[in-house]
């Protein structure tokens, strides 16, 4: 994947497609005198054919509207993309126009796009995000697993990305270029891990990942096995894994970017390679899907990576403890009483409720650094699939002022977080007469009494948790992301720790 700027107008710049993203300002006459829409004169000497083909159409640059023209002077396919009224232009309608204009590029059969927009439209936006905005849409958007087709069913990619506008200055866009392009390469490889069958992606696969990962990006990783799990006394780990074939791993890399400062931030991600429900076994039907129960691993790592690649002043470790969860014949059973690391006991009430179980000696391994917050990530929950269906992430936590951090990252990346309630009140559901707590809390509130679950193993760090499984696992593709696994969370926190940054 190549990604550029070029400080330069889009008919200087030579190239497969056109994307030009557009407001219904940029399509008015040139004059009262003269009739000619100003984006015709802009294409110089192909200015009448784009005049006669605005006028053939009902393209009024509206938004999601769109206009696929051919051989227009350097470009085989010219795609006008509708941004709507200028005055309300965001970042968030850039990324969709340009996820548009590449989607229908590719099915043009362009494998390299360029990407503009005019002065006047962009003027709401900064140039830095205009820039990054319009790659981040572009490349999403352009994803596609293919791996396991062969050759003749793989259809075409674009592979090469060129933002060009002449009034960005060129240390700017490129900058910006350089960071969507590392975003977006991080995002590839979350749901690449999310998207890849589980017998392919398993707990020392997504091990040596991570390892390869840490190697080359410069991070620190530390990949427990079996017996130094057993060593820990890593009980919930154990626990879950007991029923699989597969041995379990737990992962942690660490990202050390500010040496003046002591203060770490923990970001855990749920790494469950392929959760069949255990004893208490889900039904067969879209059980596939969960291999991408491992969502929050992927997340972790592919945000990890993305750090290093930004070099951003902070530091962070990220944590992935992972197993399988299958209904072997020594598999964990309802009615057993686990105990973590923590000494904590647990009395499993239902072996599909896994994630919490593994997540138990995650965030009580994260109190080792002292992290001046712990975030985790984690497919954790159905409810909260019923609670806020595909388009927003659930989030608990202890930490307002994190919360507060992560909604305004959530706003600007449009990876959108809605803060739920963990009231006391709710507690009593997961209250085990014969441990110090039960793994689940019966039909109501189970994405609340999963997080305050969590919440028995942070202590008394500040903690956030969100619930990614109705925006990790996607049913139906949406403007930029593929149906299945979406790569949700790294570019929402990764805006999060440039904020802790700045």
């Amino acid at each position: 994947m190549k990604v550029e700027f070029v400080q330069k107008d889009f008919t200087e710049t030579a190239g497969d497609g056109l994307i030009l993203a557009l407001t219904p300002g940029d399509l008015e006459p040139v004059s009262k005198r003269d009739n000619t829409p100003r984006l015709a004169v802009l294409f110089g000497d192909n200015g009448t054919e784009i005049e006669r083909a605005l006028k053939g159409s009902d393209f009024s640059a509206e938004k999601n509207q769109l206009l696929t023209l051919y051989s227009i002077g350097k470009y085989r396919v010219v795609l006008l993309v509708g941004l709507g009224e200028r005055s309300q232009l965001s970042t968030e309608k850039l990324r969709r126009a340009a996820a548009a204009g590449v989607k229908a590029a590719q099915a043009a059969k362009s494998n390299s796009v360029v990407l503009s927009a005019l002065d006047p439209t962009i003027e709401q936006v900064s140039d830095y995000d205009t820039v990054h905005s319009l790659l981040e849409g572009a490349i999403l958007a352009a994803y596609k697993f293919d791996k396991y087709l062969t050759a003749d069913k793989k259809k075409t990619r674009v592979e090469q990305f060129t933002v060009a506008i002449k009034s960005i200055k060129s240390d700017i866009g490129k900058k910006a270029a350089r960071d969507a392009g590392s975003v977006c390469d991080a995002v590839y490889l979350t749901r690449d891990l999310c998207n890849a069958p589980a017998n392919e992606i398993y707990p020392e696969a997504l091990a040596n990942v991570a390892s390869k990962i840490a190697k080359k990006y410069h991070l620190r990783a530390r990949i427990l096995d079996e017996p130094e799990i057993r060593r820990l006394k890593m009980g919930g780990l154990l626990a879950v894994n007991s029923g699989s074939a597969r041995p379990p791993r737990f992962i942690t890399l660490e990202y050390r970017g500010n040496y003046r400062s002591r203060d770490w931030y923990a970001i855990v991600g749920k790494g469950i390679t392929f959760d069949s429900g255990g004893i208490s076994l889900k039904p067969a039907a879209n059980m596939g899907e969960m291999k991408m129960d491992m969502s929050g691993a992927a997340a972790v790592i592919g945000t990890m990576q993305t750090l290093a690649s930004l070099k951003l002043p902070v530091n962070v470790v990220g944590i992935a403890p992972s197993t399988e969860n299958l209904p072997g014949g020594s598999a964990y059973k309802p009615g057993d009483v686990v105990t973590t690391m923590s000494g904590i006991t647990i009395e499993v009430d239902n072996t599909d409720a896994e994630g919490r179980v593994v997540l138990s000696d995650g965030l009580y391994y994260a109190q080792r650094y002292r992290p001046k917050a712990i975030i985790d990530l984690a497919t954790l929950t159905g409810a909260c699939v019923v609670a806020l269906g595909q388009h927003a992430t659930g989030m608990f936590g202890t930490a307002e002022d994190i919360m507060a951090q992560l909604k305004e990252a959530g706003e600007k990346t449009f990876e959108r977080v809605w803060q739920m309630p963990i009231y006391e009140e709710y507690e009593k559901q997961i209250k085990s007469d014969i441990a110090d707590v039960k793994n689940v809390g019966g039909r109501w509130a189970g994405a609340i009494t999963a997080a305050l679950f969590l919440k028995r193993f942070v202590g008394d760090y500040p903690w956030v948790h969100l619930d990614i499984a109705g925006t990790a696992m996607l049913e139906e593709e949406s403007d930029y992301a593929p149906k299945g696994g979406s790569g949700v969370g790294v570019r929402l926190l990764t805006q999060f720790f440039k904020q802790a940054a700045s």
